[in-house]
């Protein structure tokens, strides 16, 4: 039997809502490079479900170009940006960032997440043209291990970033968990207003690929098309991009896959929970991540596929299991099944 999936939430292609637009729309010809009628149509619905008419939308192929795309694009040669150690430009885009020519300032968090007490820290240690200049904070929400922030944690950061002339970059490619996490009191509209830059991730939420930057600082748009195309992120094909986020803003269905993949998640944890297991950190959205037994994580790795994660101890590690729109209530249930019947066997 081929074993199941929870390492990621990107195994599946694409919502069926999608297929059926792209398939509908194939042979009528359109403008290419993001010129084409969808995918205006999709950055108008973008900016009404944002209720903001001025912010300038880009839609482009994927998550790390998007990341690369903006910071590049902000950033003057001696400049730097702050994250989180756990940050994706950090740990996961071969050293992207870097690559052009911008140090990533790195601060250990607990939970992820940034706060202003941490980046004031770096700001003090760099403080002369001896050292690079920290002048973008980015954060991830969700965040890399699926914590996720709240209205006054990132009111909190914007306010701070204003104050130091710091620009506020909020990578999105878990949006949508994030938005629909009960331990998050954020809204869409919410995010035009407390960052200068995001983006709305569609590869990690129901589409095949693409992500929507959003840019809110007039300041920050000019030539912005330049860098898309200079970076290889501005497909022929734009259509493909803008059809796909028409339809995950026609009728809520964004927010309705967050929904969903956060909802499977919960089950998991809230099973496990209640069988006695702990967590590196309490569940918050889509990405989870139990500590249990090494050879229970054995094997669940015989029917199952995820992460292990971190070693506790000699005895226990913490695994990350990830859930999707597409991920099915009934693999739920078998998985908190299996981890019953073979944690009592390994008991």
């Amino acid at each position: 039997m081929e074993k199941y999936n929870f390492t990621n939430d990107y195994s599946e292609g694409a919502h069926p809502n999608i297929i059926k637009a792209l398939e509908k729309t194939n042979l009528i010809q359109q403008s290419g490079y993001s010129e084409d009628a969808y995918t205006k149509e999709a950055i108008k619905s973008i900016k009404k479900r944002m209720n903001s008419e001025t912010s300038d939308v880009h839609i482009v192929s994927g998550g790390t170009q998007a990341n690369l795309i903006v910071i590049s694009s902000i950033l003057k040669p001696h400049e730097a940006v702050v994250s989180a150690a756990t940050g994706h430009i950090n740990v996961h885009e071969a050293g992207a960032i870097e690559a052009t020519g911008h140090k990533v300032c790195t601060i250990n968090t607990e939970d992820g997440k940034l706060t202003p007490e941490q980046i004031q820290k770096v700001l003090d240690i760099h403080e002369d043209e001896h050292m690079v200049k920290p002048k973008l904070v980015y954060i991830s929400n969700s965040t890399e291990i699926g914590t996720v922030y709240t209205k006054k944690e990132l009111d909190t950061l914007h306010d701070f970033c204003k104050a130091k002339d710091l620009y506020l970059y909020m990578d999105g490619a878990r949006l949508g968990a994030a938005l629909e996490s009960p331990k998050s009191d954020l809204k869409m509209e919410d995010l035009p207003k407390l960052t200068d830059i995001f983006y709305i991730g569609g590869t990690k939420n129901g589409a095949l690929l693409g992500e929507a930057i959003i840019i809110n600082n007039d300041k920050l748009s000019e030539d912005f098309r330049f860098h898309i195309k200079q970076k290889g992120a501005m497909l022929a094909k734009g259509r493909v991009l803008g059809i796909q986020f028409l339809e995950l803003f026609k009728d809520d269905l964004f927010f309705e896959i967050g929904k969903h993949s956060n909802a499977m998640a919960f089950k998991i944890s809230s099973s496990l929970k209640d069988l006695g297991y702990d967590f590196l950190g309490e569940p918050s959205s889509n990405q989870i991540f139990p500590i249990l037994p090494n050879s229970l994580i054995t094997n669940l790795l015989e029917k199952y596929n995820f992460y292990k994660w971190s070693k506790i101890d000699k005895n226990y590690s913490a695994v990350r299991l990830v859930t999707s729109w597409a991920t099915d209530e009934l693999v739920v249930d078998r998985f908190i099944e299996d981890i019953k019947k073979l944690g009592e066997r390994n008991e």
